[in-house]
């Protein structure tokens, strides 16, 4: 099984639905003209069908790109559909975690305290 590498820093999630015609080209100028990114970048680029049962992944390799598709029978992807942002940044394990089916925008960490003296 091929997954991408859980030490990646940074991915890019485009959070508006796209029509999964696109191949190749189409998903590469989209990076370039709506999400204004550098398709050729190295980094990976992850898309959703209408549905959210397909995720498309779209990475430049050095001598061409590289595209994934994932396919679920009968289930949805969990994507972050309340984001003001047209574009998402996460990291390998959390793209892996996606691709498992875990809400990774529904998960919350403990609340972050902050104190100046233990007396």
């Amino acid at each position: 099984m091929m997954r991408p590498c859980n030490s990646i820093e940074k991915i890019y999630l485009c959070r508006e639905p796209v029509d999964f015609r696109k191949a190749i080209n189409g998903l590469s100028m989209m990076v370039e003209e709506t999400l204004c990114l550098d398709p050729f970048s190295s980094q990976l680029f992850v898309f959703t069908n209408k549905r959210r049962n397909k995720i498309k992944i779209l990475v430049w390799d050095k001598t061409g790109f590289i595209l994934w598709l994932k396919a679920l029978d009968d289930a949805q992807f969990k994507w972050p559909l309340k984001d003001k942002k047209e574009v998402l940044s996460i990291n390998g394990q959390q793209l892996n975690w996606l691709l498992d089916g875990i809400d990774v925008f529904a998960m919350k960490p403990h609340k972050t305290l902050h104190y100046s003296t233990v007396l």
